[in-house]
């Protein structure tokens, strides 16, 4: 679709709409999120910048369908996912999303290809079926050869490719990434979002980065600032 310039319009990947987030009540009350608006679009990098305690993470879950706002709706790719029941909700996440955690969040006794394999296994398929689309992946992230390894015997690095690989297997069309290079020296770090954004990025996917490494900031397409709950800017980054 393009607009009337012949400008390509990028479908709507994520919707938040005055979004917001409290804990407690009365005088211990604390808003986390409050009346938060933003869209990300199908083939763009997105990333959420503040310091901590800005309500990046709280607004991550969120948009994830991890934790339920007290106001506000989020839709992703077209669904009011706080409309759902939580087996519906559950189902949509496993359908839709893909998550990559802040420590990996790797199996310690298993090995790569059986990390990378778990999302198939929990959509009923076989196992060896899956732990041979698992090693597809992982020849995609560059760990061929590293696919029988446990995790304590890889990088950092290859720690964090083989929780890549664990969250595209199931082809989510939303990637989510929560501090994907806190662990990482700086050029590793950078290593890892330009892998993703030059082989995982495409038309039909949205990837939302949550960080406060602004070493990695030239990979996005646009950069959300938030500080105390509010976005308080918008950059363009590399578009």
């Amino acid at each position: 679709m393009h607009d009337a310039t012949g400008t390509k319009i990028k479908k709507e990947a994520i919707v938040a709409n005055e979004v917001t987030k409290w804990f407690g009540e009365g005088d211990t009350k604390m808003t986390a999120v409050n009346r938060v608006n933003f869209v990300a679009h199908f083939g763009e990098i997105l990333f959420i910048v503040g310091p901590s305690g800005s309500g990046k993470t709280t607004l991550l879950s969120m948009v994830s369908g991890i934790l339920r706002p007290n106001a506000g709706t989020v839709t992703v790719n077209g669904t009011d996912i706080w409309t759902l029941n939580n087996d519906q909700l559950a189902e949509f996440r496993l359908n839709t999303m893909g998550f990559v955690f802040q420590d990996y969040h790797l199996f310690p006794r298993l090995t790569s290809a059986e990390n990378v394999a778990i999302p198939l296994i929990l959509k009923q398929r076989d196992w060896d079926e899956s732990i041979a689309e698992a090693r597809k992946y992982l020849e995609i992230v560059g760990l061929k050869n590293r696919a029988e390894i446990l995790p304590v015997k890889l990088s950092g690095g290859e720690q964090q490719r083989v929780a890549i690989a664990r969250a595209i297997v199931g082809g989510p069309q939303i990637l989510i990434l929560d501090e994907p290079t806190a662990s990482l020296d700086g050029d590793t770090g950078k290593m890892i979002i330009a892998f993703v954004k030059e082989k995982i990025l495409n038309e039909n996917r949205c990837i939302v980065i949550i960080t406060h490494d602004a070493r990695i900031n030239e990979f996005a397409d646009r950069i959300i600032h938030m500080e105390d709950g509010c976005i308080t800017g918008l950059d363009k980054g590399t578009e």
